[in-house]
């Protein structure tokens, strides 16, 4: 009777004891609100250093692609591609880890995906801005299989000659006639050049032009009256000489190296030669004027060109330049006599030609950009040679032909470019003005 009497009491320490252990355990379990949201604050500067170091890994690749024509999207994927900082990221089962999930999946970066980044970070990305610059300045799209190049332009030469008929008496005075002659040219040139990538670094391309031109031959002293004015107009329009090119990549722009493309060009003589074509007298009241039967469209010559060619792209600024040697077979004609019913056989070594030109491109936007560049044509004396002897210079067949051109390029969508241009000629020998436009289409 006694055992029962004290054993509720013997049980008091020990439920005692078990509340305070369920205590314990639920206060370590549910911590307090304080507690909470110091592990939150703890959460949110943990993700806060994450997007910093993120920020500034994004801004080290945009400053590393500087000048190697990367866009802002093209460095956003390299930096989604990039793997990230495993200290930053925290990891599973932590506060960061959860909060990192959360934000989103992480998964493995692609094969395909990584080859990609290499080949971005090592090859220039352009805008459809300088990718037109490049097709009208350096040298064929090599990643596009076809392009279809279409263009019309329009060339004015004016050209004065001071004819001089008499003596001189006494040295300083002269006695005789003076006549000053004048030819103004129109050149119309519609082409179609067709260009295919064979790969990623080589290209053909075939181009076929037709012109038609246009001359007035003015001459003073009609019915020997120095004040009379003759004026005689002509017009030819024919096939020019067509020609075959070959394109290879020999460096792809990158961050040491600009785009480097070497050309060879093949030039046949299938237009109208300029050998052979007589002179005459249309007017019978002026003696002074004289004028072709025709006018040529083509050389009449075969020639073969080689170039190289440069382009660094320092977004939004695209530098290039060129320089390209043309020899000229010499050729043999039936007759390159001027003279109306006189035939002269002889062999025509035109001249040799050095090509020099450079100049740089401004992107205003990813779809237009603005251009200048100066360029020049040196070109050796022409020489003739007839039968039983050697080759006789030409007088004055030496040229020298510089142009300041500008052009504007504005790609309207990724298929299909305008191209146009206005060159200024800068010596005696170049155009007055050439004014153009192409239309390339690439698929």
């Amino acid at each position: 009777m006694n055992t029962h009497r004290f054993f509720p009491v013997a049980a008091i320490p020990l439920g005692v004891l078990l509340f305070t252990l369920s205590a314990q355990a639920q206060e370590h379990t549910n911590p307090s609100p304080d507690d909470r949201l110091q592990m939150l604050m703890d959460m949110v500067d943990r993700q806060q250093r994450e997007i910093s170091s993120l920020k500034q890994r994004l801004t080290d690749i945009e400053m590393a692609q500087r000048g190697r024509g990367l866009t802002a999207w093209d460095t956003a994927q390299i930096a989604q591609v990039s793997p990230g900082d495993g200290s930053a990221a925290g990891s599973a089962g932590t506060p960061g880890g959860g909060a990192a999930g959360a934000a989103g999946p992480v998964t493995a970066t692609p094969i395909g995906a990584t080859q990609q980044m290499q080949k971005s970070e090592t090859e220039a990305q352009r805008t459809p801005a300088e990718e037109a610059v490049v097709q009208a300045q350096h040298a064929p799209l090599f990643d596009r299989k076809l392009t279809i190049d279409a263009g019309i332009s329009y060339s004015y030469y004016d050209r004065r000659q001071l004819v001089l008929s008499g003596f001189l008496a006494l040295d300083a005075i002269f006695l005789g006639q003076l006549n000053l002659g004048q030819t103004k040219a129109n050149v119309w040139t519609f082409d179609v050049n067709t260009r295919y990538g064979i790969n990623d670094r080589l290209s053909v391309a075939f181009d076929v032009p037709y012109l038609y031109r246009n001359s007035d031959f003015i001459s003073g002293g009609a019915g020997g009256a120095a004040s009379s004015i003759s004026d005689i107009s002509k017009n030819s329009a024919n096939i020019g000489d067509v020609n075959a090119s070959l394109y290879y990549q020999l460096v792809k722009e990158n961050a040491n190296w600009p785009d480097v493309v070497a050309s060879l060009r093949v030039t046949a003589p299938t237009g109208t030669s300029p050998f052979g074509i007589k002179l005459g007298t249309p007017d019978p009241s002026n003696n002074n004027l004289t004028t072709p039967s025709r006018l040529p469209t083509g050389n009449g010559i075969w020639a073969v060109t080689a170039g190289l060619s440069f382009l660094r792209t320092y977004d939004p600024i695209v530098l290039f330049a060129n320089v390209a040697y043309t020899y000229n077979f010499a050729r043999t004609f039936d007759d390159i006599s001027t003279i109306e019913g006189t035939t002269q056989p002889a062999k025509v070594k035109l001249g040799d030609i050095v090509q020099v030109g450079a100049g740089m491109a401004l992107a205003l936007n990813d779809k237009t950009a603005l251009s200048i560049s100066y360029s020049t044509a040196i070109s050796r004396a022409t020489k003739t040679a007839t039968s039983g002897s050697g080759y006789t210079t030409v007088a004055g067949s030496a040229t020298n032909a510089a142009s300041l051109n500008f052009g504007i390029n504005y790609a309207i969508n990724r298929h299909w470019t305008v191209n146009g241009y206005v060159n200024a000629g800068m010596s005696p020998d170049a155009p007055n003005y050439v004014i153009g436009v192409r239309f390339p289409y690439t698929f």
